[in-house]
């Protein structure tokens, strides 16, 4: 999804907000440890799904409220940027924090569809969104949609691996190929929302 254009009139929340346009690797490398973090918790380590449910409850509870504070005081914002420099987006600057919708799609997916259909959906926002963007952002020169080809392909490659390791491979290549396209699609709605919940929706279709 495109950023939005930074048009505060705080110079001292402009200043910050400018340093968090880019690339942002640490950014991307974050996005994936997180998701990578939640798949390895409810599958390696054992951790139950209400437990996870209760965590990620707690998380987005604490994630919202960070974000109503500063979204009313610039000068909250001001701090968020400056802390979170090398983690927060231009887009954000009048906007939920993604990670108000990470925790929410992954608590959503959770709580909704089976556990296998869950998990691949959280992997694939962790893998495949960062491959897009960067790849989408380096070397991306066709349109399309919202995103680029190249970018939009990275996306499907990334979200196949992802979704081997829950699910057939044919099944993969359709969930892979549905979330990328609406990964590009304009729509108004956060990827860290929109791409578990098109995964394990997908999944769950195609086994109904």
């Amino acid at each position: 999804m495109n950023q939005t254009e930074n048009t505060s009139t705080d110079p001292h929340l402009n200043e910050a907000v400018e340093k968090t346009k880019g690339l942002q690797p640490w950014r991307r490398v974050f996005h994936a440890a997180n998701g990578s973090f939640i798949v390895l918790a409810l599958t390696v380590f054992g951790l139950p799904v209400p437990t996870a449910i209760l965590i990620l409850s707690v998380i987005l509870v604490l994630s919202l409220t960070l974000d109503v504070l500063r979204l009313l005081d610039p000068k909250v914002n001001v701090l968020f940027f400056r802390a979170f420099s090398f983690l927060a987006s231009p887009r954000e600057e009048k906007k939920l924090a993604s990670s108000t919708w990470y925790a929410l799609s992954a608590l959503l997916v959770l709580a909704i569809f089976s556990k296998s259909y869950a998990l691949a959906g959280i992997l694939v926002l962790a893998w495949a969104d960062p491959a897009a963007n960067i790849v989408g952002r380096r070397w991306g020169k066709i349109r399309l949609m919202d995103g680029t080809v190249r970018g939009t392909a990275a996306f499907a490659v990334a979200a196949l691996l992802a979704l081997l390791f829950f699910v057939p491979w044919k099944a993969a290549i359709v969930a892979a190929l549905v979330a990328a396209l609406m990964e590009a699609s304009p729509i108004d709605l956060d990827d860290n929302l929109i791409v578990p919940i098109t995964v394990a929706t997908t999944l769950f279709l195609i086994s109904a």
